[in-house]
């Protein structure tokens, strides 16, 4: 057993997956987590082969079913995309013992090259699923913990809250290395995830001629996170085309790096703005491209609420994607410009979320969201104001200042 092994929320969800299918596809970024949590729930029963290194690739690619005598289901192959002119053979195989589960666990940390081959292979015979990082659930041992809006529930925070420890979580982030060693340099460790992601993935995606270029690009949308995203700039900011960011975004949005998250619509008579925002997936990621070290820094700098909303955003998300939900969240915005953070779309209602940077929640701090509860009628659930302090407390009807430690 792996002394360092955190829990994951994804756990259940695997397990049945496995019980149910052929084939279960494990996607996500890379060091979120997924060889380790696989060898965790499979280790004993399944074989592993990764296919990544050079050989293995060339011996799966060069004589596939050879390959696949070798290497005999119950089996883990991981991160997948390296030699995707496996899956047909693999989709070969299940279709000759079609009613057995379990047979292949696969990895990737790219999306959409993955997908277009998983889908023409193994449709209907593949259960797919994706591990981020670490939700702040995860990394406090309570995997399993509902979202505030979900249940009736007891308040989760029984340790002392520190303003302080709340940012150093953020510039940390949450990868699990990070998590398992809390002595380890977040700045160097991030340093080089950017680095050997950028050597690694970006190299092999499409596009990505000059890498320095596309590192000024990731730090150019560090700076405008939480912000609507006008590719247009960005590309006359860096002095490239805009064909060139709408390639790099989809990169960006293929290996899990960021989360674009659009407008919310509702015939509502407001015509609402269709500019999309951008957010990192890890908060940690954020704060390392924008050079902050300091959590004071970090906090009362000009990113300040931007972080605050990535982290907000990326809890909400990793919670509903580790349950194997596909996260349905939005934001909120009127051309008069009254905004809501996000939209979270539950059982066909809508929660809405305001994230504030002050530990002092007011009452007015829940304006827009009694104006986007007055023109939602209906759909609209109680919202929160999600801000870094330790105080819950009601706002007004229907709106209740919620600690970040609480969500």
């Amino acid at each position: 057993m792996n002394p360092t092994y955190i829990k994951r929320s994804l756990e259940p969800v695997l397990k049945k997956a496995a019980a149910e299918f052929p084939a279960v596809v494990l996607t996500g970024p890379r060091q979120s987590g997924k060889t380790t949590i696989l060898k965790h729930l499979f280790g004993r029963r399944y074989r592993y082969v990764s296919l990544e290194p050079p050989d293995v690739r060339m011996s799966a690619e060069g004589d596939p079913r050879t390959f696949l005598e070798m290497y005999p289901p119950p089996v883990i192959f991981d991160e997948v995309q390296y030699a995707p002119d496996l899956l047909p053979y693999i989709k070969e195989k299940i279709d000759a013992n079609r009613h057995k589960s379990g047979q292949f666990l696969l990895t990737g940390s790219q999306n959409l090259l993955l997908m277009e081959k998983v889908t023409e292979s193994l449709a209907g015979r593949a259960a797919m699923l994706r591990l981020l990082p670490l939700s702040r659930r995860e990394s406090e041992g309570r995997p399993r913990f509902s979202l505030p809006w979900e249940s009736k529930r007891r308040s989760s925070t029984e340790k002392p809250f520190t303003y302080r420890k709340l940012w150093q979580g953020f510039l940390r982030g949450g990868y699990p290395e990070l998590t398992a060693h809390p002595r380890r340099d977040a700045n160097l460790w991030h340093a080089s995830y950017v680095q050997t992601y950028l050597e690694r993935d970006v190299r092999t995606l499409r596009q990505v001629g000059d890498l320095s270029q596309f590192q000024n690009f990731l730090r150019t949308l560090a700076a405008r996170s939480a912000q609507l995203l006008n590719l247009t700039d960005v590309a006359r900011d860096l002095g490239v085309a805009v064909n060139t960011t709408k390639a790099w975004l989809s990169v960006l949005e293929a290996t899990y790096q960021v989360i674009v998250l659009r407008p919310y619509f509702a015939n509502v008579g407001k015509r609402l703005v269709k500019t999309p925002k951008i957010y990192f997936t890890d908060v940690g990621t954020l704060c390392y491209l924008a050079g902050l070290k300091d959590p004071e820094h970090a906090a009362s700098g000009p990113l300040g609420g931007a972080i605050m909303e990535t982290a907000v955003l990326s809890e909400i998300v990793k919670t509903y994607t580790h349950r194997g939900i596909d996260p349905q969240v939005y934001f909120w915005r009127t051309i008069a410009g009254t905004e809501v953070d996000f939209v979270v779309e539950t059982g066909g209602k809508l929660v809405p979320i305001e994230v504030k940077l002050s530990a002092t929640p007011r009452p007015a701090m829940a304006s827009a969201i009694k104006m986007f509860r007055k023109d939602l009628r209906g759909v609209a659930l109680p919202g929160y104001v999600v801000h870094p302090g330790d105080m819950m407390l009601p706002l007004g009807p229907g709106v209740t200042a919620l600690p970040f430690a609480e969500l």
